[in-house]
C-alpha cells in the first residue's frame, strides 16, 4: 500500500519510517482494497511523557478511516493506530459485504 509519510518539525529516520510501513502493509490482509494513506507524525510539546502522536488516514473506496494515538514512542503509538485501523476496517468490510447481499 502506498503511503505518504509526513514528520512535523523533525525528521523522521528510515528505520522509523520502514517500521510504520510494515505494520500498515500488515492491514490489506484485513481488507485488499485499500488505495492508500498518510501518516502525520508529530510530537507533543505540552507533554513530558507520551509526547509522540501518530495519525493514519486510510482511503478505502467510498470512505476515509481515520486513526491518532499518542504514546511514548512513536513505535507504540503506531501499533495503537495500527490496530484501532485494523477494527475499523473489519466493520467496514462487513458492511460492504452486507451492503452487497
Amino acid at each position: 500500500m502506498k503511503l505518504q509519510m509526513h514528520s512535523i518539525h523533525f525528521d523522521a529516520d528510515q528505520k522509523l519510517i520502514d517500521f510504520i510501513q510494515k505494520k500498515a502493509d500488515k492491514l490489506d490482509t484485513f481488507y485488499d482494497r485499500i488505495v492508500d494513506g498518510e501518516v502525520f507524525m508529530r510530537l507533543d510539546k505540552n507533554e513530558k511523557n507520551e509526547n509522540k502522536i501518530v495519525e493514519i488516514k486510510l482511503n478505502v473506496p467510498g470512505k476515509i478511516l481515520f486513526a491518532k494515538q499518542q504514546a511514548d514512542s512513536f513505535e507504540a503509538a503506531t501499533d495503537e493506530a495500527v490496530e484501532a485501523l485494523r477494527r475499523q476496517l473489519k466493520k467496514f468490510k462487513e458492511k460492504v459485504v452486507l451492503a452487497h447481499q
